[in-house]
């Protein structure tokens, strides 16, 4: 019952413009699995229907046909207050997102409690052979581990992955070039040794000099480590 009805709310909020937009941004997805709904009325969606018993119905019927459906999931679990049962959550939906936006917009808050925990789930996840497991384990470490929790052998198991998946590549650099910006004497000799395959590598240093939060002194010398 829950799974019809939230798909009914869903399609009453369907904006056929931001869906065709949409399309054009997530070429994974093909067009007639989009409904079209604005995120905001996605996250207020995800808010309601987490306050009902029988929300568990909805994520367990899996795989979702459309994407609003899965961003309407990923919300769900990114607002669960229990850590155990959201990685639960996780585990079981991670299999089935199959785009870049469900997966990055995918950001439990309850993960900044139990950072220890986390890191456990996240060495199973780099090890996975699915694309947006990868990039979510990447994206993981890139929010929670490059601060005061961060230690080099993070961007060391992030370095080791090899992959031809332009998503999980694009998440590498982004991951790189982020971690410049905050821990830049510890992650410089990644690039320096050149531990990023050539694409990668390159990419990481041009989304660095894009950056506001590196110096233009520093954003010169990595442009002289670009590979040829």
């Amino acid at each position: 019952m829950i799974t019809e009805e939230i798909k009914d709310n869903l399609f009453e909020l369907r904006d056929e413009k931001y869906r065709d937009f949409q399309a054009g941004l997530i070429p994974t997805v093909p067009r007639d699995r989009f409904i079209g709904v604005r995120t905001p009325d996605l996250r207020r969606l995800a808010k309601e229907s987490a306050a009902r018993n029988d929300v568990g119905v909805f994520l367990a019927e899996l795989p979702h046909r459309y994407f609003d459906e899965n961003q309407l999931h990923a919300f769900i679990l990114s607002g669960m207050k229990d850590y155990d049962r959201c990685i639960a959550g996780v585990d079981s939906f991670l299999p089935f997102v199959d785009n870049w936006a469900t997966c990055d917009q995918m950001s439990p808050k309850i993960f900044k409690k139990h950072k220890p925990e986390l890191l456990g789930k996240i060495d199973g996840w780099i090890a996975s052979d699915k694309t947006y497991t990868v990039r979510f384990a990447v994206g993981m470490l890139m929010e929670h581990f490059l601060g005061e929790d961060f230690d080099p052998a993070y961007p060391a198991a992030v370095a080791s992955i090899r992959s031809e998946e332009y998503y999980v590549r694009m998440m590498v650099a982004w991951y790189f070039a982020t971690a410049l910006a905050k821990q830049y004497d510890s992650v410089l000799p990644f690039i320096e040794e050149q531990r990023l395959d050539p694409w990668t590598h390159n990419r990481a240093i041009r989304k660095s000099v894009e950056s506001y939060r590196i110096s233009d002194d520093r954003k010169e010398y990595l442009r002289s480590l670009k590979t040829v």
